[in-house]
């Protein structure tokens, strides 16, 4: 039984298959925006809960945004940034906090 994305050709009477390539879908990062109003609390807390982090390591992100401007909560294929970026800005309305994300290629 041949694969659909396999393309057959014949060779001396022999038919052979040969694979398409197939393209690797292009990631994206989640970023968090600095802001004057979020508490470094709500960031950690989002970076553990939403996106796995440790406390070491959201501790670093979280610090990151705040000196550098933004900083990279995660890396994922387009639907799952677009859906993280949606969930956490929920959550930080939720909590009053004007947090930003976005989703932009890696």
């Amino acid at each position: 039984m041949t694969n659909p994305q396999d393309q057959q050709r014949e060779q001396d009477g022999v038919l052979l298959a040969t694979r398409q390539a197939v393209k690797r879908p292009v990631l994206y990062n989640v970023l968090l925006h600095n802001d004057d109003y979020t508490t470094q609390e709500l960031v950690v807390d989002v970076l553990t809960q939403f996106f796995h982090k440790t406390e070491t390591e959201a501790r670093h992100v979280m610090l990151t945004v705040h000196h550098k401007g933004q900083g990279v909560a995660g890396t994922y294929s387009k639907d799952v940034a677009e859906s993280k970026v949606a969930q956490v800005t929920d959550y930080a309305r939720t909590h009053g906090a004007p947090l930003k994300l976005t989703a932009e290629p890696a």
